[in-house]
């Protein structure tokens, strides 16, 4: 590497690395200052609280920020360059500035496949601590809101519960079909409540009757209590939506898999959040180009006007992610679509603005 993409690269680490530090001494701060009444109040230890969970917090929080920062970084430094004539001197040596982009394209591979690992690996591993005390030391108790449950349980079998009581396990106005090959109801039954039997390991039906269909003859049983096995576990209605950060790529590919079989709405969140974390990484490629075009001119207003433009577009950026987002939950826009969509069209602002660049 030349002495030129050196210099440039330590600039664009430095400054990053450095601001990204910066916020995360003051979110730790903020963060500390709103929980410290329940870390009291419910007498959490100060060694999990330094360990399990704010050294946990640095990597997610970091990570999180480090699209933003890695545009402010880009701007700022860049448009202090500008500001000293640095990169006229650089244009007038003879180096293009497709060439001057190159340390840049480094710096942002660089942290962009930082961020990707941390994305799909390390943070899960973390967020497992970070959550366990968070739920215990910070978070009420969970509770599931989900009205109308339905799971497919086997190919041919499928539950529905009214609603489920996390506290007690219970689940209320349950009922379970089964079908034959081809599509015709074998046996059905419909209860009043389903408990998990944490000591039997199995579910325990309550006030129940029983529909055993064959062709046009039908048996009907009913009684006060029944003990069986089904293909679901409390554990199907106690996920938070934070729980999907704690799954790495692999583990929250199987878990999209049994989710889809099982017809669980729960499976678009899974999915955004699988696209997210390849899509997030690769937008520091388009910010930081974006950031280079934008702050290489100089300019009256210098490094404030480039700040505050930059600024202007990462906020656009990360709300039209949120957007996108949205409509994939609410509106059944595709998840990979949903997720890419800002990196497209921010991707061909960027191919523009570089064209627009100073020479």
């Amino acid at each position: 590497m030349k002495i030129l993409d050196l210099y440039i690269l330590k600039k664009f680490l430095g400054t990053f690395f450095f601001s990204i530090a910066l916020i995360i001494s003051i979110s730790i701060v903020f963060d500390f200052s709103e929980n410290v009444d329940e870390f009291i109040e419910k007498s959490a230890p100060t060694e999990a609280i330094i360990f399990d969970y704010y050294l946990n917090f640095i990597p997610y929080f970091a990570n999180l920020f480090s699209p933003l920062f890695i545009f402010v970084s880009v701007i700022f430094f860049t448009s202090k360059m500008a500001s000293n004539t640095e990169i006229v001197s650089i244009l007038a040596s003879g180096i293009s500035f497709r060439r001057m982009l190159v340390p840049y394209l480094i710096g942002a591979v660089l942290i962009g496949s930082l961020s990707l690992y941390l994305n799909n690996f390390l943070i899960p591993k973390s967020n497992v601590k970070m959550l366990e005390f968070k739920y215990k030391y910070i978070k009420n108790q969970y509770r599931n809101k989900d009205k109308n449950i339905h799971l497919q349980l086997t190919p041919n079998s499928y539950a529905y519960i009214g609603s489920y009581a996390v506290p007690t396990n219970v689940g209320v106005k349950f009922s379970l079909e089964q079908f034959n090959e081809d599509g015709e109801m074998t046996y059905k039954l419909i209860s009043d409540f389903v408990r998990w039997d944490s000591t039997k390991q199995m579910w325990t039906i309550q006030n129940y009757y029983e529909r055993f269909i064959d062709g046009r003859s039908e048996i009907i049983k009913n009684g006060l209590t029944k003990d069986t096995s089904l293909n679901m576990l409390p554990g199907d209605f106690t996920r938070r939506n934070a729980d999907v950060e704690m799954l790495d790529y692999f583990q929250l590919q199987k878990e999209i898999e049994v989710l889809t079989f099982k017809g669980s709405k729960d499976v678009i969140n899974l999915k955004i959040e699988q696209h997210k974390r390849i899509a997030f990484p690769f937008a520091t490629l388009v910010l930081t180009f974006i950031g280079v075009a934008i702050a290489s001119r100089k300019v009256r207003g210098g490094i404030g006007l480039h700040l505050g433009l930059g600024l202007a577009l990462s906020f656009t950026f990360i709300m039209f992610m949120k957007v996108t987002q949205t409509f994939s939950t609410n509106g059944g826009l595709d998840p990979m679509i949903a997720m890419w969509i800002p990196n497209v069209i921010y991707g061909i602002l960027a191919v523009y603005l570089i064209q627009k660049a100073p020479k």
